[in-house]
């Protein structure tokens, strides 16, 4: 008998009326955890999707203009649950039979889904792409070469055969064999030992970062985060907080050549508003 709580099961049978997409919310980690475990039981044959943040630990940057005393940012990133996260992502392109658990704390900015969406390889024997075209846009889905360390997000290339280590996999790779400009044939193999395990018809391979996008947008990304670093630079100098003002434009200017250069940096999801292209959010206030 399954052992659940009332609104477990209330919620369960909402979900089997209405046959949709569903995601549910709550309030950390831990209840994210249990109710994923629980909704797996009510729903063994659908995808239940966990979807989390996925930092075990975080510590934003902080600066004491007093000590003139700059703190880095540190954090460090659960890899497993990165990988869940592009499981659930995957899962709602692919199909429409999604359940979707999520903590609240994972309400951040995210990329653009259309973008995602773009950016994503369809691959079936017998299409018509060059090699070297799809390691071109593994590297703009933000994929790593890496011929030594094959893990998620990363591939490897040795004549015409391409292996890929997708983002939401963890116990298979795909390898993708070419007869000139042709996809031969698609294998699902072991990634330590390199086995095959099973022959593919067709093969979706999404982004390793939900913040990839394309080229044309992150340029209009740039102009737009260098116009507001611009603001925040006088902002400051009229204020008299000279410290701040170098600080944000040197890190700023970091950020912006990182993204130039490799189309990422690190806490890119401050970016995210530009990256979309979507408007600031104005600020609402309430008088009491």
């Amino acid at each position: 008998m399954l052992q659940a709580h009332g609104k477990t099961f209330t919620m369960a049978n909402i979900i089997q009326k209405v046959q949709k997409p569903t995601l549910v919310l709550a309030h950390n980690k831990t209840l994210a955890g249990q109710l994923y475990s629980e909704f797996k039981e009510f729903f063994p044959e659908n995808n239940v999707e966990y979807f989390v943040s996925y930092y075990d630990y975080y510590q934003p940057e902080a600066y004491i203009p007093q000590s003139d005393t700059y703190i880095e940012k540190d954090s460090s990133v659960n890899d497993e649950i990165d990988k869940l996260r592009h499981s659930a992502t995957a899962a709602l392109f692919e199909t429409r039979d999604v359940i979707i658990v999520a903590s609240v704390s994972c309400i951040y900015g995210l990329g653009d889904p259309e973008d995602y969406q773009e950016l994503s390889i369809s691959i079936r024997p017998g299409m018509q792409i060059e090699r070297n075209g799809m390691l071109k846009k593994l590297v703009n889905m933000q994929y790593t070469r890496s011929e030594l360390e094959f893990k998620r997000g990363t591939f490897r290339a040795k004549g015409d055969i391409v292996e890929i280590y997708p983002a939401d996999e963890s116990e298979t790779a795909i390898r993708v064999e070419f007869w000139g400009e042709e996809i031969e044939k698609i294998s699902e193999i072991n990634p330590l030992t390199g086995k095959v395990v099973g022959i593919r018809q067709h093969v979706m391979i999404f982004p390793n970062s939900h913040y990839a996008t394309t080229s044309e947008k992150m340029k209009r990304a740039i102009v737009t985060i260098e116009q507001e670093m611009q603001e925040r630079v006088k902002y400051f100098k009229e204020n008299n907080k000279l410290i701040e003002a170098q600080r944000i434009e040197e890190r700023t200017n970091f950020d912006i050549e990182m993204m130039q250069e490799t189309g990422f940096c690190q806490g890119i999801e401050n970016y995210s508003r530009h990256i979309s292209g979507r408007e600031p959010r104005k600020q609402t206030i309430y008088i009491i």
